[in-house]
């Protein structure tokens, strides 16, 4: 099974996201073509109602802990309560890495 399928899985079950992306962004870093090292995760959930940001970020740290232990690089966080995933209409595009250009692997 792939990493981001694990990922996928094991926030599924612990948090039964209303809105859930796990998108493997390595291909935009300087790593091997197919990697998965840089992952954006986007999760919408009940879970997250009276939680502060550091506690939200500490949850899915924890739960992801073993794939940050490994291959995983990097995990940017987008944690939201469905009613701030309304208000704030999505989240923005990670921008491109900057030791990326001009490299090749």
């Amino acid at each position: 099974m792939s990493i981001q399928n694990t990922i996928e899985q094991k926030v599924m079950a612990a948090l039964s996201p209303e809105h859930l992306d796990v998108i493997n962004e390595s291909y935009m870093h300087r790593v091997e073509p197919g990697s998965e090292t840089h992952f954006k995760l986007v999760v919408v959930s009940d879970a997250f109602e009276g939680q502060r940001l550091l506690a939200r970020h500490r949850t899915l740290n924890t739960l992801l802990a073993e794939e940050l232990a490994g291959g995983v690089h990097a995990l940017a966080l987008h944690t939201l309560t469905p009613a701030e995933w309304r208000a704030r209409g999505g989240v923005p595009d990670s921008p491109n890495c900057m030791g990326k250009a001009g490299v090749s692997v």
